[in-house]
């Protein structure tokens, strides 16, 4: 029998320098978009895929995280105070969304790191790997679509995305080949091989790894085992290369649309469009785009 997936690690240890200023001071995962900070976009990804642990991977200057996922009494007695029942509501909602643990990584060296940073917590069970950062908008939850493949087949499973040639070389890329799957007949891969940030003339395709991952314990064993690879750092997609020795790994095309909040375009781009689908927002702010002047 195939073991749940029951745990989501958040490697939340990263600097954010593509923000500053504005993360001097507090983590990039806590950037609000629109009302929401962005980890809580993929926590609720998370529990909506039926997960029920999450795992932290903090760093320095990271408790606003903590605070935010925590009991706020003194906020929640001001609001009671006030009678503002639907902002209490709100605010207790986020401190009682799920389990949430908290793991230090003291140096950032590398996802992989961040990754074996949480092998404790984790133990000797099936996980999956959220990066904040890529926001997925979907009918069914990015991460739940993985699993499932996961559930299938047993065995680790990446997300994948087509991504423009000028732009691949930022990003984790797979050499694979179709499978036919019931449900996805064009959206399963069997990973061949993969390549971190390659040139695009190097790149052996354009799908590309996007930040939802199915992995099982194994990977901590290859994790152990591999150099510093691309920025001295230690690479998770080089783990799973090495992982791919003893086991395979399926990549699944996500339905769905990614927003790269961890770039200022995306951010704003993300930013608009969810606003525009909010029902409390959506045709106020659609009137005030459309009579902009652009």
């Amino acid at each position: 029998m195939i073991a749940k997936v029951r745990k989501a690690v958040f490697p939340a240890a990263g600097l954010g320098t593509r923000f500053l200023p504005a993360t001097k001071a507090q983590p990039k995962e806590m950037l609000p978009l629109v009302d929401k900070p962005l980890i809580q976009y993929g926590v609720e990804e998370a529990m909506q895929s039926g997960v029920q642990n999450i795992i932290i991977v903090t760093g320095r200057g990271k408790s606003a995280i903590e605070d935010h996922f925590d009991v706020s009494f003194e906020l929640e007695h001001l609001l009671e105070t006030r009678s503002k029942k639907d902002l209490l509501a709100t605010v207790r909602a986020v401190s009682d969304m799920i389990d949430v643990s908290y793991v230090r990584q003291k140096e950032a060296l590398g996802l992989g790191h961040a990754v074996l940073r949480a092998r404790e917590l984790v133990n000797d069970e099936p996980f999956s790997v959220i990066l904040s950062d890529d926001v997925i908008d979907s009918e069914v939850p990015c991460l739940r679509q993985l699993i499932d493949v996961y559930e299938f087949y047993g065995a680790p499973v990446v997300a994948l995305m087509e991504v423009p040639t000028e732009n691949i070389s930022a990003y984790g890329v797979v050499d694979a080949e179709p499978v036919a799957h019931a449900g996805g007949r064009d959206r399963l891969y069997r990973v061949r091989n993969m390549v971190e940030k390659p040139k695009a003339s190097d790149a052996p395709s354009n799908l590309a790894i996007i930040g939802r991952y199915v992995l099982t314990p194994e990977v901590f064993r290859s994790l152990d085992a591999i150099e510093p690879g691309s920025g001295g750092e230690i690479q998770l997609t080089d783990g799973l290369k090495h992982l791919l020795r003893s086991r395979p790994i399926y990549g699944y095309r996500f339905e769905g649309t990614r927003y790269d909040a961890g770039d200022k375009l995306g951010f704003l781009k993300a930013t608009v469009e969810f606003a525009l689908k909010r029902h409390d927002l959506g045709e106020e702010f659609r009137c005030y785009l459309q009579g902009l002047k652009l």
